[in-house]
This record gives C-alpha cells, structure tokens and sequence, in this order.
C-alpha cells in the first residue's frame, strides 16, 4: 500500500470538515460521522503503509479499544471524565450508550498529535519525550473537539460551571479524563512502536498536515466560521494548547526552506 490512499481518505475529510459549517441538522449529523469515518481511514491506512500492517492494528486496538471502554465508563460511572451522556441516535448506532462513531474519533485524533510528536522528540529520552508531547496534543484537540460537539447537541455535561473561563460548562474533569487516557494510549503506542516499528524514517506527510489542518483550521473555524460564542474561546485555548507541538512543528519544517541555495542573498548588489 502506499500514501496515496491515506492522502485522497485525508482529503476527503478536509472537505467534509469544510463542508460541516455549512449545513445543520441530520445532514450536519452524517457529515460528522464522515469526517471521524475518513480521518481514522486516512489514519489507520497510513499507518499500515509506512509502519506495518501489525502496528496499524496495534493503534486501532489501543486507541478505538481503551476510547471506547473509557467512554463506556464514563458515561455509566462518570469515571474518568465526569458525568455526561450522549444524544441518541444522532451519530449511529450505539453500545452501552456510546456511539460507535466515538472510538474511532480516538484513532483519527490520536495518530497525527503521534506523528507530530515524533518529529519533534530527540535524545536519549526521545521516547518520553514523545509520549508527553502526545499526551499534551490530544488533550489541545479535544480542547477544540469538546466545545463544538457540546454546541452541536451530541453530547451534555451534568455539570455546567466548573470549566475554563468561556466553556465553563464542559467540566476541568473531564481534560484530566483526556490527559489520563491520552497517556495511557501514547505509552501502549509506543510499546507497540517499540515491537514492530523498522526504525526507518517514515514519510509521515499526509499526517503532519493533519495535524497542522486541525491545528490551524480549526481555530479558524470556531473563530469564524461557527456560530456558537463560547467557540471564539475554545479558539484560543485549542490554538494554544496543539501550538506547543504546532509552532516548533512548523519551524522545523521552514527550517530547510531557510537554508537552501539562494533563500538568502548574502552577496551586496552592485
């Protein structure tokens, strides 16, 4: 296999991202199971292309398995991300009260927040390293992914004033849900990486511009584009939070177009 079908599924879910301002209701509803369908595709198959088939289904296991008996935990228990339920029948069927959309949000939002952090881990303790950025990512997409999913109606929090200023209604529990989870997939990730990755350099391209598209794009988005107020804040603090793997991302990718032939005229005119 190679990345062109990872590309063409991530395109794809960049136009039914594009696509979801525009239109409401049941439509918006299969727009979003498009968009969670295609970016775990694009995910998953990429995975398979530049790592192994085996890792690939490492990362479904892991991340679309712990996603979802987090969730299912969660909306019976509370545990780990507070108390909170999920509208019915709006995102497909469902297990124990989770759509079974839900996990494979898991893997689309996991795999690039990974890829990013790989590029941007050195030294000796680059596996930790790692393991931390991710951690920290997937918790900065969900500070986008929250917000505008709890604006849509697909799911509530019974708790309605314990959250950042400007989104008080998603609980600060539930982050510290997603930090925990996160944590866990990035270390059973790398365990996984650790057995059958090659060690050879990957062309990891379709999902660092994932990663930068749901970085960029979707502050822009909740800024502009829809129209819920407490967007403009989730905004900021999505943007802030991927932008501590985003901005030193970008500059080591701008990096080698700073230092080629001819990017800089050192000699004087005449």
């Amino acid at each position: 296999m190679t990345t062109r079908v990872p590309a063409v599924l991530a395109g794809a879910a960049i136009a039914a991202q594009i696509l979801y301002p525009l239109v409401h209701g049941g439509i918006r509803d299969a727009v979003t199971v498009f968009v969670v369908a295609l970016l775990a595709a694009a995910s998953v198959t990429h995975a398979a292309a530049t790592r192994s088939g085996r890792w690939a289904l490492g990362l479904v296991a892991v991340t679309a398995g712990l996603g979802l008996a987090s969730e299912v935990l969660g909306t019976a228990t509370g545990f780990p991300y507070g108390c909170y339920d999920y509208s019915v029948d709006r995102l497909g069927p469902a297990l124990a009260g989770v759509p079974l959309v839900v996990p494979f949000a898991w893997t689309a939002g996991f795999y690039p927040v990974w890829c990013a952090a790989s590029v941007l881990a050195r030294g000796p303790h680059r596996r930790a390293v790692r393991v931390a950025l991710t951690t920290v990512g997937v918790v900065g997409w969900d500070l986008y992914l929250d917000p505008q999913m709890v604006a849509d109606g697909q799911w509530r929090w019974c708790v309605t004033d314990a959250g950042l200023p400007g989104i008080e209604h998603i609980p600060l529990t539930n982050y510290a849900g997603w930090f925990f989870v996160a944590a866990v997939m990035a270390v059973a990730v790398d365990r996984i990486d650790r057995r059958f990755d090659s060690g050879t350099r990957h062309r990891d391209g379709v999902p660092i511009a994932l990663f930068l598209w749901t970085w960029l794009g979707s502050a822009l988005a909740h800024s502009v584009f829809l129209d819920a107020p407490e967007l403009r804040y989730s905004a900021v603090y999505g943007w802030f939070a991927m932008g501590i793997l985003g901005i030193p991302l970008l500059v080591s990718l701008l990096r080698p177009l700073a230092r080629r032939p001819g990017a800089h005229d050192t000699h004087p005119h005449a």
